[in-house]
């Protein structure tokens, strides 16, 4: 079974190239789903509560992403030591739930390939569980205009992208590279011609 690992940077459109997998038949694993997942773990919970305080939780007793992400992503030296400490305290979890999903789909036999979408992957270390990398490549103006949309200023993306493995050495890594410079129907038939490649190798 092909596990596709999806890499590029932030708002380059990998959720787009995920889509159009998961379109073609191949089974999408989204990292960020579970790791809000593992957010909602009581242990989780209870342990960003002690750090950071009541006001991390939201009125439902959850937690605020956006409170995390303001600690997680504030200046040198503050920000990477509690990014330090919310990654030891999630990546395993999530990285465990990954391994178990690729497992069970592989003995199931009866998917020919998962994409794994994960921010993080080069990181954390998944990408080991990958047989392929692929990389969305997008100009950074693009990208900023994208993140603009989200709500994010060009210095919240350098922040975030700050803290991820770097867009050469996952250019470098990568045995694909999908242009996202363009209109979104391009991008889907560079995925479907992808695909018809990669499927060969499946059968």
């Amino acid at each position: 079974m092909l596990v596709i690992g999806i890499a590029g940077g932030i708002a380059s459109g990998k959720t787009l190239v995920a889509e159009c997998l998961q379109n073609l038949g191949v089974f999408l694993i989204d990292a960020d789903r579970i790791g809000h997942e593992v957010l909602q773990q009581a242990d989780v919970v209870n342990a960003i509560q002690t750090r950071w305080g009541k006001e991390i939780l939201q009125s439902d007793g959850q937690l605020c992403r956006s409170e995390i992400a303001k600690r997680v992503f504030a200046p040198p030296p503050k920000g990477p030591v509690e990014l330090a400490f919310l990654e030891k305290l999630t990546h395993s979890r999530i990285g465990e739930h990954l391994q178990q999903k690729i497992h069970e789909l592989k003995n199931a036999c009866d998917t020919p390939a998962v994409a794994l979408d994960a921010a993080v992957m080069f990181k954390a270390g998944w990408s080991s569980c990958c047989t392929h990398i692929l990389f969305v490549d997008t100009p950074e103006e693009l990208r900023i205009e994208r993140a603009r949309q989200r709500g994010w200023t060009a210095a919240d993306l350098a922040a975030r992208e700050s803290s991820q493995t770097s867009l050469t050495i996952k250019r470098q890594a990568a045995d694909y590279v999908i242009d996202n410079s363009g209109p979104s129907k391009k991008t889907q038939a560079q995925v479907e011609q992808l695909w018809d490649k990669l499927k060969l190798l499946v059968n």
